[in-house]
């Protein structure tokens, strides 16, 4: 209940700015973070389904956030990267998302907070 809480919090300001979705921020954030890689690498990354994944590489492509390219490799896959405007939502959203993180910090002792992140970590590496 929490995470989807302080998740809904955070979808607030993309999808009011952008009108973006969740798993478009994910994706946006995936190559913003990461940079150009394939809509397959960013769903095992980000543990979303391929369908969900593609409809987000569409819709952030119809805002002129991202763009896609041919892969050397495999014929198979494209190779997405972010346009300068993706890129600047990213960078704008990641500060909006700092501040977000330390506004819930804040509702949290030191300790509280401290605590929090280790179990989150130990939990995210749970297999």
């Amino acid at each position: 209940m929490a995470a989807e809480r302080t998740s809904e919090g955070f979808a607030d300001i993309y999808k009011g700015l952008y009108g973006m979705k969740r798993t478009e921020w994910r994706v946006l954030f995936h190559l913003g973070r990461y940079g150009p890689m394939t809509a397959q690498e960013i769903g095992a990354r980000a543990r979303v389904h391929k369908t969900k994944i593609s409809r987000a590489v569409r819709d952030l492509e119809s805002k002129r956030f991202l763009t896609r390219s041919d892969h050397d490799l495999d014929r198979r896959s494209e190779i997405l990267s972010l346009l300068k405007a993706g890129e600047s939502a990213y960078g704008f959203l990641v500060e909006r998302a700092s501040a977000y993180e330390r506004d819930l910090q804040n509702r949290l002792t030191r300790r509280e907070a401290q605590s929090l992140k280790s179990a989150l970590r130990k939990l995210a590496q749970f297999d």
